[in-house]
């Protein structure tokens, strides 16, 4: 039981090299990443020599016949995460898939049934729920400290729109896809899962036929509310607010990867450990805490955590789904 887990890295690009670094904040007696793999093998030695990997393949298909992995870090885009997916869950392997886990519900169900077919662990990579105040924020609710939850707010806009991917259809762009699924996680977390009574979904979309700004109100049962807005063509607040019959919780800013929460005014810190290599996105250490869920749902056998449970990802499609055809993108 004492034995590391042995990671794969699917795809050398930006996000694969967060996670790597985060991994590297966890014991190496627990956490080790043994092999990577990339479209084009230059990619993937590259990637290896900067993270000192041992086994590098110009295919994920080689990783995919690795038997010496426990578990598989999917960092493809979006488009290619049911491709991915399948390909690792029919060979067998455990996979750790990068939000949106697919591009709508059906293939999300694709993905789901694949890995109770193949009897694999299988989550999807929704890191915000892992972070120790993400975890606090779950105890606060759960013990009525800020009594019923009554309004849930939430916003993230960046402005991303000069970034290729953010505009172009055939590669998953989109404000709600990419960022907005972090507010729309942050209510369906707070929420426990429940499914909406209704949802009203508002947008504005670049002529390539994706969205570029989006605001969303749901209402859930005994008249709770929620609200939250993404863009990516400005730049939020970048909060969340929680708000009670008994007081009330705010994540101050980029509440997609929290660092300090403010209870009823009171401010405490959950900072996340330095990186040994520069990062591409905000606070991406905090990666690891995602990661030793997984190991932990390994070591006990499960197929799924219930932290982002198979039905939660399932929800979070559904959801996505109906609010993009509110918003008319396809």
């Amino acid at each position: 039981s004492n034995m590391a887990t042995r990671w794969g890295i699917c795809s050398a690009g930006k996000i694969s090299h967060d996670f790597t670094v985060a991994l590297k904040t966890l014991p190496h007696e627990d956490h080790q990443v043994v092999a990577v793999a990339a479209r084009k093998l230059e990619d993937a030695q590259q990637f290896a020599t900067k993270h000192s990997i041992s086994r590098v393949y110009g295919s994920y298909e080689e990783l995919a016949r690795d038997p010496d992995i426990d578990v598989v870090y999917i960092g493809v885009i979006h488009p290619y995460h049911l491709s991915t997916c399948l390909l690792f869950t029919n060979a067998k392997k455990n996979v750790l898939c990068e939000k949106p886990l697919a591009m709508n519900t059906e293939e999300v169900k694709e993905i789901l049934s694949s890995a109770k077919r193949n009897d694999v662990f299988l989550m999807e990579a929704v890191w915000t729920r892992f972070f120790p105040a993400s975890v606090e924020i779950r105890r606060l609710v759960d013990q009525g400290e800020v009594g019923e939850v009554k309004m849930v707010r939430s916003e993230f806009g960046v402005p991303i729109s000069h970034m290729p991917r953010s505009g172009q259809k055939e590669l998953g762009g989109g404000a709600f896809l990419d960022i907005g699924i972090y507010c729309l996680q942050f209510i369906c977390m707070v929420f426990n899962g429940e499914k909406p009574e209704s949802i009203q979904a508002m947008g504005v979309c670049l002529e390539t036929g994706v969205d570029e700004t989006v605001v969303v109100t749901l209402k859930f049962s005994r008249n709770r509310m929620a609200v939250f807005s993404c863009s990516s063509g400005v730049k939020l607040l970048n909060d969340a607010i929680i708000a009670g019959t008994k007081g009330n919780i705010r994540i101050p800013e980029h509440m997609w990867c929290p660092t300090s929460l403010e209870v009823n005014g009171k401010e405490t810190q959950y900072p996340v450990p330095e990186p040994y290599l520069p990062l591409n996105f905000l606070n991406s250490t905090g990666m690891r805490y995602e990661a030793e869920e997984v190991r932990q749902c390994l070591l006990k056998g499960l197929k799924e955590s219930a932290v982002v449970s198979h039905a939660d990802s399932l929800l979070l499609a559904e959801l996505e789904d109906e609010i993009r055809r509110q918003v008319g993108v396809v």
